[in-house]
């Protein structure tokens, strides 16, 4: 019989934990890599039958991904993050394909919140993310921040969609802008790029006509445009971060 664990890499999710596992409960193994939280994230994931397991350090989202994939038992895994949530319709998917797959490696449709609303424009969707695969068959980048999943298989496509529960408030809109950016701009100066404050000022601008009218923000309504402007602001920090960074002296890095 074909088995399935799943990965989830946490840090301060008490809000998030419980929603997300009880979605993977069909699972055959749950493992949650848990960044020393301090909210109940660790008690919670143990009380919902997780295997937990503690990293003291925080090397980015790539590494500390494949730290939780090689805690992995299974014949299959599939990863997710603590604000997503496996619909019933992508279980069933899931479960059929394991018992005769076609593909070592599959994707799916994401389907993102954003301040209590579904975004079905701006680029938010389809937004197809791969996420399951056999188990030695694919493994994350090592980048700080927007890791991808590496394989050198083909990837199969299912259709039922994964709920992205992004962003509950604009709190967390401002928070997460924040501490992506900052991930952001030292992962473009490891790569040896270089910045400036009219750089910053053209990026956030090609940032915001990008998500609002090519990617057709504007059928999103009002917070289709309050999106375009937080991707533009995230963007603008994210350069203007790497230019800080880059002055002598500096303490941003």
């Amino acid at each position: 019989m074909t088995t399935l664990a799943v990965i989830v890499i946490t840090k301060n999710e008490a809000r998030n934990i419980v929603a997300c596992l009880q979605s993977v409960r069909f699972a055959d193994q749950i493992v949650v890599l848990d960044s020393e939280s301090t909210d109940g994230t660790a008690e919670l994931a143990k009380s919902m039958g997780a295997e937990l397991s503690q990293s003291a350090d925080w090397p980015g989202f790539g590494i500390q991904k494949n730290r939780a994939l090689a805690l992995a038992n299974c014949d299959w895994v599939l990863s997710i993050d603590a604000d997503e949530r496996i619909t019933p319709e992508l279980q069933a998917e899931i479960k059929a394909l394991l018992d005769k797959p076609q593909f070592d490696v599959y994707s799916f449709p994401r389907l993102s919140s954003y301040c209590g609303q579904y975004m079905r424009h701006s680029g938010w969707y389809p937004d197809r993310i791969t996420r399951l695969f056999k188990r030695g068959s694919a493994s994350f980048s090592n980048d700080l921040v927007h890791e991808k999943l590496i394989t050198h298989r083909a990837v199969g496509r299912l259709q039922a969609h994964l709920l992205h529960e992004s962003f509950s408030d604009f709190e967390a809109v401002l928070d997460k802008a924040n501490r992506y950016s900052t991930a952001g701009a030292q992962h473009l100066l490891q790569q040896g790029k270089k910045a400036s404050i009219r750089q910053a000022l053209g990026h956030g601008l090609w940032a915001f006509v990008r998500t609002y009218v090519f990617r057709l923000g504007f059928l999103d309504g009002r917070m289709g445009l309050l999106l375009a402007i937080s991707n533009a602001e995230g963007t603008y920090y994210r350069y203007l971060k790497v230019w800080l960074m880059s002055q002598p002296n500096s303490k941003s890095r």
